[in-house]
């Protein structure tokens, strides 16, 4: 028997066809708003992020690992980098308390030979010249420990002749505490010996410079250090996880240099 009746053209419950244009649209305007979404984010945040991490500051492509001593025997290990002009970095350091060390000369070193007999505080004690590029170190830091000159926290930092995008060069630093004075295992000459835990004072000076608020930007190089142990000029051990922070510090400008007491 045939059936005169038309079928309904919209089966009860279902979507009518407005309706179904409408879904379609917000779906539609939803994923746009996503793709835009994702092309911002990689476009603006993600790929510039990669080509500057990438790219990093060109004195790294070549950076030693290790300063010398001025007859090439291997010194202390260098376990962080700073980057910008040499006012930012000074002004740095004394806003994280640390001071200034004076230059080696045979007065600085007759002070501090007495200095340490009498155990008689010298905060601006000079440090052994290390050598890096060719040349000695560019600056020298120190925070004492006590009254005793035996015992200090210090670093020197070497400039790059580099520059990077910003006109900013690297300072590359080799950051040890020194335990004790003694006679050095290799040459016999009066010496100060360091900790091997050498990465204790690369976090500190960190710690230090995140106090004082001066950091714009850390980014670290997960293996700079292929040889995590050694022994430096003096024979003393070393020894680190191998990482570096490469540090890009704020404008002088934006620092207030507070000199230690």
């Amino acid at each position: 028997m045939s059936n005169d009746n038309p079928a309904p053209s919209n089966p009860p419950g279902a979507p009518r066809p407005e309706s179904r244009r409408q879904n379609w649209s917000s779906d539609v305007t939803r994923w746009f708003a996503i793709v835009i979404g994702l092309y911002l984010l990689v476009s603006y945040i993600t790929i510039p992020l990669l080509w500057r991490e990438a790219e990093g500051h060109p004195a790294l492509a070549q950076l030693p690992q290790i300063a010398r001593t001025k007859d090439n025997i291997p010194g202390d290990p260098l376990n962080i980098a700073l980057v910008g002009p040499e006012s930012s970095v000074s002004r740095s350091m004394l806003a994280a308390g640390w001071h200034p060390a004076d230059p080696l000369t045979l007065k600085s070193c007759l002070r501090i030979a007495a200095d340490t007999i009498l155990r008689e505080q010298y905060t601006d004690a000079p440090v052994s010249n290390l050598y890096v590029w060719g040349h000695k170190q560019d600056l020298a830091f120190e925070q004492p420990v006590g009254h005793d000159p035996r015992r200090r926290h210090h670093v020197r930092f070497w400039r790059s002749a580099e520059l990077d995008q910003d006109g900013f060069p690297l300072w590359i630093g080799g950051a040890t505490f020194d335990e004790k004075v003694g006679l050095s295992h290799t040459t016999g000459q009066i010496t100060h010996h360091i900790s091997p835990e050498v990465d204790v004072e690369r976090d500190k000076i960190l710690a230090d410079l995140k106090q004082a608020s001066v950091i714009g930007d850390i980014r670290w190089i997960a293996v700079f250090h292929t040889q995590k142990s050694g022994r430096n000029g003096g024979g003393d051990r070393w020894e680190t996880d191998g990482r570096l922070p490469v540090v890009h510090l704020k404008s002088s400008a934006a620092i207030q240099p507070l000199r230690p007491d």
